[in-house]
């Protein structure tokens, strides 16, 4: 009898917990639905301008006014560039007094007055240091920016940000990759502040530096709720008005960084062609908003280029700049075996390396490029940005690739 009982204790116990276990689950499950029924109305994540915004694109959105033949000419007059322009990608180096500057000033330490003279020094030391150093095109070195993509997402709504959640991004550099919950807009110009004041401090052109939609996407965590080519564009959409409001500030050459289309390729080949269409649809848009005298630059990196080349093409970027000495020149064959026939700047030397190349070093690859590509088309410039070198390098580096281009011009202009 006592056995009996037992058991009845269990299977009552038993029951108790499953019907329990079974109010959880069902009240787990509708709180869920009402976090998503409200995540569907909120005015946060969904904003009705974005919406009437994004209706309004059409191929006008993606289209310059003239091809590049056209535009090239015009932008010669404005720019008046010597043969083999020289240029570097974005960045200078980031000493600890740069990063500490931005530490005092996000923990309070520094007023906001603080912070800007600082930057506003830092930016006129990397504007001299250029011109000392020759460089024909300039940029203001990016003092104030703690990574390409999170310092974009922390002036754009439709992105918050986790205190530590670092990502690893190579060797020992870790980033904190933006969170996109909601639509994306530009709430107030982003760079035209800093720019102006850049281009302020010099007779040569500065370089407006952007980063563009598809890295933006590709290395941020993004929202499930809707298809990653819409978040895309609505990135673009805020781009497009950057770009337009530096072209008013006078800014006459601008990059817009794009080193992350080849890696959000999909693994699967039936879904590739669908990707990289509205891939560059969403760079066409953040870009084609200007007059033809506006210079439009684009910078890749860790790609191989083969077989996206005609989604390169399609970008119609008056000027590619390519991670290109790192791989032995094997990336600029893509270049010459399906042609390109707008301004491309080959990495002339690899800034992961502390390693200085020499003036012949420099000059043969220089001479190899030319081989392959119309000399009257060729920037030189570094791989990549110079955030991790130190100045020293630095400077030894672009002296001698401004030597270099002098060099090479004068012997072309002579024969």
């Amino acid at each position: 009898m006592s056995f009996a009982v037992e058991k009845l204790d269990e299977i009552v116990l038993l029951s108790l917990a499953v019907n329990h276990g079974r109010d959880f689950i069902a009240g787990s499950l509708k709180e869920n639905f009402d976090s998503l029924e409200k995540r569907g109305t909120s005015s946060l994540v969904n904003d009705l301008a974005v919406v009437k915004e994004m209706n309004k694109i059409d191929a006008s959105y993606m289209k310059r006014k003239d091809p590049f033949e056209v535009r090239s000419k015009v932008q010669q007059k404005v720019l008046n560039l010597p043969l083999f322009p020289t240029t570097s990608i974005g960045s200078f180096p980031q000493t600890k007094d740069v990063r500490v500057a931005r530490q005092n000033y996000k923990n309070g330490k520094w007023t906001k007055e603080q912070y800007d003279q600082f930057m506003q020094e830092e930016i006129k030391r990397v504007i001299r240091f250029q011109e000392e150093v020759g460089l024909d095109v300039l940029v203001h070195g990016e003092p104030e920016r703690n990574d390409m993509v999170e310092y974009f997402g922390e002036h754009l709504n439709g992105f918050v940000f986790s205190s530590n959640g670092w990502v690893q991004s190579y060797g020992s550099r870790c980033v904190k990759p933006p969170i996109i919950f909601g639509d994306v807009s530009r709430p107030t110009p982003i760079t035209i502040g800093t720019l102006a004041y850049a281009q302020s401090l010099t007779s040569k052109k500065v370089k407006g530096m952007l980063t563009g939609p598809v890295t933006i996407l590709q290395w941020s965590f993004v929202r499930d709720d809707q298809p990653r080519q819409q978040t895309t564009f609505q990135i673009a959409l805020a781009l497009r008005k950057e770009v337009c409001d530096l072209e008013a500030a006078g800014i006459s050459v601008i990059q817009i960084d794009e080193p992350a289309i080849r890696e959000g390729l999909p693994l699967k080949k039936s879904k590739q062609g669908e990707f990289l269409k509205w891939a560059v649809e969403a760079f066409l848009i953040s870009s084609c908003g200007v007059r033809n005298e506006t210079q439009i630059h684009t910078h890749m990196c860790y790609s191989d280029f083969n077989d996206i080349f005609q989604s390169i093409k399609d970008l119609d970027a008056d000027c590619i700049t390519i991670e290109n000495s790192k791989s032995d020149l094997k990336l600029l064959g893509a270049f010459d075996e399906y042609g390109y026939q707008n301004y491309i700047g080959p990495g002339l030397y690899d800034i992961h390396s502390a390693r200085v190349p020499g003036h012949k070093e420099m000059k043969d690859r220089l001479t190899a490029i030319c081989k392959g590509l119309k000399p009257e088309l060729v920037w030189i410039n570094p791989d990549c940005g110079l955030k991790t070198r130190g100045w020293e390098e630095t400077r030894s580096s672009l002296s001698e690739m401004v030597s270099v281009a002098k060099e090479c011009r004068e012997e072309f202009l002579n024969r």
